[in-house]
């Protein structure tokens, strides 16, 4: 008898953290074939032989989301496989933010936005066509989200070190290269630029929804597992912050989760037919307890502002050159 079709995941920054531990949670289930997309082959494919994820249920392919050349490149390889893809999840990000200086990349924009936010939104928009003509019954998008970009959670309300507001999309509307840094147009701060490129995320999530889910019946979501306050993402912050955080999250705000836990919980919302709801932003809070239940997250006012939404489509579309 033939075997049945395995389903086909992407997921960016498979080579740790929380995309590590969701592509090891989906490949054991045997029902699903995970394409880690990253910047470091041979360090993916340690990463993949560490969690044990069975031979023959993934592939690597070379993506580096700062580079709109490399997503184009990507997303070629991809198709030159043969697979047809039902979920794509974009979960790598870079958070910089010890830079006293703006970093960009090749295409010249700065780098935390261009990673987090027009990477993932090329290839989102690239891969579209893709999720539509899968054939799965509930192709799915999933976007990682982060407490950080949202005031209305408890993580998000700490104005340090400063929060997440994308003004008028000058910086954007501006063609966002140097001196240009910020997408409010305003003074480089590296860590509102890593909100900034989160909320971003969101924004792009629902009008994805607003855009193509009745047409095409993909299911576009976000998510935020609890925090998993030991990841690589922090391995650009002070040595001191990458001690105490995991403590304070575990001893004080209850918020910690581990690595693998985050995977599981992403996993959950990229084939459990419970999350078919599109427009959703999922989360499992901030304070964790035993056999925590997941609950749809109220988004901040800034991520509900559907003409700021349409407006960064289209700002973001010119910049990677989908216009």
């Amino acid at each position: 008898m033939e075997e049945p079709r395995k389903s086909t995941v992407i997921i960016t920054g498979a080579s740790s953290g929380v995309g590590l531990q969701a592509a090891r949670a989906l490949a054991q289930t045997g029902q699903w074939h995970v394409i880690m997309a990253c910047r470091n082959l041979p360090k993916t494919e340690q990463a993949a032989k560490s969690v044990g994820l069975p031979s023959g249920s993934y592939s690597i392919l070379p993506l580096d989301l700062a580079s709109l050349e490399s997503v184009r490149s990507f997303v070629n390889t991809f198709r030159e496989t043969g697979k047809t893809l039902d979920a794509l999840v974009c979960n790598a990000a870079v958070y910089l933010p010890l830079l006293k200086e703006p970093a960009y990349s090749p295409d010249g924009y700065e780098l935390s936005v261009a990673t987090n936010h027009l990477g993932h939104f090329l290839l989102a928009n690239l891969l579209l066509e893709d999720l539509k003509t899968s054939g799965a019954k509930e192709p799915r998008l999933v976007i990682l989200g982060t407490v950080t970009a949202n005031p209305k959670e408890l993580g998000g309300k700490i104005p340090i070190p400063a929060p997440p507001d994308l003004g008028d999309l000058k910086g954007l509307e501006a063609g966002f290269k140097a001196p240009i840094a910020m997408i409010d147009g305003k003074k480089f701060k590296p860590g509102k630029a890593y909100k900034d490129s989160k909320l971003c995320n969101v924004l792009t999530m629902r009008e994805l929804h607003r855009r193509y889910h009745d047409a095409t019946g993909i299911t576009f979501s976000s998510m935020y597992p609890g925090c998993v306050a030991e990841t690589a993402l922090f391995r650009n912050s002070y040595p001191l912050f990458q001690k105490i955080f995991p403590w304070f999250q575990k001893n004080i705000t209850k918020g910690y989760v581990t690595e693998e836990l985050a995977g599981d919980r992403l996993a959950e919302v990229v084939a459990n037919p419970e999350y078919n709801k599109s427009g959703s932003y999922w989360s499992w809070g901030n304070r964790q307890k035993p056999n925590r239940r997941s609950f749809e997250q109220e988004m901040s006012n800034e991520a509900l502002d559907d003409a700021k939404a349409q407006k960064l489509w289209d700002l973001s579309a010119k910049l990677v050159g989908l216009a």
